[in-house]
């Protein structure tokens, strides 16, 4: 994979597509590209972490659960994620995200996201890798 993510135009919204050699690659680029909205990743310092498990009836419910608890801890606890380690297998998630606590004297927030959404979403699979689409309610 040459590329771990692009965003989409979307009137109102944001749109990403993220790629992997796997799901749960996919997936971890896809909160990248979340993160990358809301910040510069490259400030945000790994000094904390915080395990993930999940698990949904399908790929794309998986998917939406994983973006809105990221989204949720940033909210929640002020975190800010730089790193993603994931595992999905049969609708489930495993991961490890690290990150920091918002220092606005270093983190300068460029986007507010309020939720992944089902609108356009997609779970793609084929020998080359995986892809998933998804659009952020902003």
């Amino acid at each position: 994979m040459e590329k771990d993510f692009e965003l989409i135009d979307h009137t109102a919204d944001v749109g990403v597509v993220a790629y992997g050699a796997d799901l749960g690659q996919a997936f971890s680029n896809a909160a990248r590209a979340l993160f990358s909205l809301i910040t510069e990743l490259g400030d945000v310092s790994e000094v904390i972490y915080r395990d993930i498990e999940l698990a949904a009836p399908d790929e794309e419910d998986l998917l939406v659960a994983w973006l809105n608890e990221l989204i949720y801890l940033f909210d929640t606890e002020n975190i800010l994620f730089r790193r993603f380690e994931v595992t999905v297998l049969d609708n489930r998630l495993q991961a490890r995200v690290y990150g920091e606590k918002v220092d606005s004297s270093r983190h300068q927030l460029k986007t507010g996201v309020k939720a992944a959404t089902y609108h356009m979403l997609g779970v793609s699979k084929d020998d080359s890798g995986c892809s998933v689409r998804v659009i952020f309610d902003i």
